[in-house]
């Protein structure tokens, strides 16, 4: 189950998408039920703010990188929500609701997030559940704040999702560009 639930009623995708356009707090919604998402501390903002940074650089004239206030939505399991990061590449895919408000994004080929002690859980396993759903998604990013680790599941062309993590003073790769991770984590 998502974060904390706003509400238990059926809620269509546009109350959905008119309830984020009036809220100051930011909602996730799962085939009909609002979960409302807990606010992220001040380290979690600086390490979504450093790694999309690293992103937008590594990927300059290739993707797209965009912030935590561009929604995703995922078609398969009707899921919307709020990563900390995404890229996408070649042209945007959008969904909308169906009287043209509101935009998802549907086709992210990287989706990071950045782990809490309330969030990581969820993180790895129901989110990334809906994640693996969507056909454009490569890599998924889990950026710790406990400490400088970041981890990366891969989608290969066959087989399963592969991990690969790497600590300070290491360096790791994605969608093909050297990351340091020690960048990420400096202040």
């Amino acid at each position: 189950m998502a974060m904390g639930a706003a509400e238990q009623r059926y809620t269509s995708y546009e109350e959905y998408l008119e309830l984020e356009r009036d809220s100051v707090v930011k909602h996730e919604w799962l085939d009909g039920v609002v979960y409302a998402m807990g606010g992220g501390s001040f380290e979690h903002g600086r390490l979504a703010v450093n790694i999309q940074a690293a992103l937008k650089n590594a990927l300059a004239g290739e993707c797209v990188v965009a912030s935590s206030d561009v929604a995703i939505y995922v078609r398969e399991t009707k899921f919307s929500t709020y990563p900390d990061g995404c890229v996408v590449c070649g042209p945007r895919e959008l969904h909308r609701g169906e009287r043209g408000i509101g935009e998802a994004i549907v086709n992210p080929v990287l989706i990071v997030e950045v782990l809490s002690k309330t969030t990581e859980k969820y993180d790895r396993s129901e989110k990334f559940a809906h994640y693996i759903r969507i056909p454009s998604l490569q890599e998924y990013v889990l950026v710790s704040q406990d400490e400088p680790c970041i981890e990366v599941y891969r989608r290969p062309k066959r087989g399963h999702w592969q991990h690969e993590m790497a600590r300070a003073g290491e360096t790791l790769q994605l969608h093909g560009h050297p990351i340091a991770v020690d960048d990420i984590y400096r202040e």
